[in-house]
């Protein structure tokens, strides 16, 4: 009985281990194949710029697998059947090499596949459809807002010559002899227009009105002078009808992928024509579109882009310090990307934005030694976890030196 405990435990654990290495390999997987492998293939059976990989482990051996990842070229060369025939099949079209991927990743890789064919999450059992994400908060309208401080000053003015005018004519009604010729000769309007001439005329009101005019002329201006040199909602038109909709949302073609310094530059590049030929060498080759960026090729000519996200150089950004280290995604300054047809600026980009920014957000300290010392110091005197705040994100050599 004991010795069966022993056995039943180990299955068990093994059980457990396998389960949780499993689900790293899927992690690793997904990583890999969104960053080298989604340019071209899907997870399903839909044709990209290869074919899609479902169930790719069951239509191919693991061993086959490793050498195609490795030498695509050598397989062809050596006679297989399979691989002269996928070759054929599109367009003689030759996948990239990645001789540096260890048979471990690649099993990751065919890991994340598979489990991407596994079956969806079922849907409620109400039928309802599944909640949505929350909509970002749009930033405060100042136009909007003087508007609003107009129309309640004219709703004011004219509260307040109808009160008088009101007052007025009950004064006089209960002066004068409801039978007399003067109660009939007055009329109500009359009184009304009389009244606001006498209430244009009062020192006290002029003084007020002129108050507030001068406060709203001071907001209008104070909005404008901070409005200089931000672009909020720029999206110019680009020399090329790229849609970050098709690619990066329907496609889920990794940002590194084209924007090649997102992870390890100080800025993140704009492509170069060669990375779009990765793919469109043979998809869409007859679209005016497409057809631009042939002709930049032929003319040996850049494609000239024109820039929509932009700082002053008086403030210095690392990209790499923000994606890599902080581990920041692209939606937390650039929005979602992944649903613009055509790129606007969605953030204004400002110091008292990027300063908030500093003040709220964590430090990304899991396992990074570097921080080690610092959460400990700071855990001594702080319950709140460590932001970029507290290790410098706040002082001004940090950006401007």
């Amino acid at each position: 009985m004991k010795r069966l405990k022993i056995v039943a435990l180990t299955a068990v654990l093994g059980f457990f281990a396998s389960t949780v290495m499993k689900a790293q390999d899927v992690a690793e997987g997904e990583q890999i194949f969104k960053n080298n492998c989604a340019a071209c293939h899907n997870t399903s059976d839909e044709t990209l710029v290869g074919p899609g990989l479902k169930g790719i482990s069951e239509r191919r051996p693991l061993e086959w697998i490793v050498k195609w990842v490795h030498n695509p070229q050598a397989v062809i060369a050596s006679g297989d059947k399979y691989a002269n025939d996928l070759y054929k099949k599109f367009n003689q079209a030759q996948m990239t090499p990645y001789p540096g991927y260890s048979e471990a990743q690649i099993k990751s890789i065919i890991a994340y596949v598979d489990a991407q064919a596994a079956p969806a999450a079922a849907a409620p059992a109400d039928g309802s459809a599944p909640a949505a994400a929350a909509p970002a908060a749009g930033s405060e309208n100042g136009g909007m807002m003087q508007y609003i401080l107009v129309a309640l000053l004219g709703v004011m003015v004219l509260v307040l010559v109808a009160l008088l005018s009101i007052v007025s004519s009950l004064s006089k009604l209960a002066s004068i002899d409801p039978n007399s010729e003067e109660a009939s000769k007055t009329p109500f309007f009359q009184n009304l227009a009389e009244n606001g001439k006498k209430l244009a005329a009062n020192s006290a009101f002029k003084t007020g009105a002129a108050l507030l005019i001068t406060l709203l002329i001071g907001k209008a201006t104070i909005d404008t002078a901070y409005g200089v040199g931000i672009h909020q909602g720029y999206a110019p038109e680009q020399p090329i009808q790229f849609s970050h909709k098709l690619h990066a949302g329907q496609y889920e073609i990794n940002c590194n992928y084209c924007h090649t310094g997102v992870y390890k530059g100080k800025g993140a590049n704009i492509p170069s024509a060669n990375i779009c030929m990765n793919c469109h060498n043979t998809i869409k080759r007859e679209s005016p579109e497409i057809q631009k960026i042939y002709r930049s090729l032929e003319n040996d000519e850049p494609i000239q882009w024109v820039r929509v996200h932009n700082l002053p150089d008086l403030a210095y950004f690392n990209h790499s310090q923000h994606t890599n280290v902080g581990g920041l995604e692209c939606t937390n300054c650039h929005g979602e990307i992944n649903k613009m047809e055509v790129v606007e600026q969605r953030s204004t980009l400002t110091m008292g934005w990027c300063i908030d920014c500093h003040r709220k957000t964590e430090v990304n300290t899991k396992d990074n030694a570097y921080y080690d010392k610092l959460v400990e110091l700071h855990n001594k005197e702080n319950k709140e976890p460590l932001k970029v705040q507290n290790i410098g994100g706040l002082e001004c050599s940090k950006c401007h030196y």
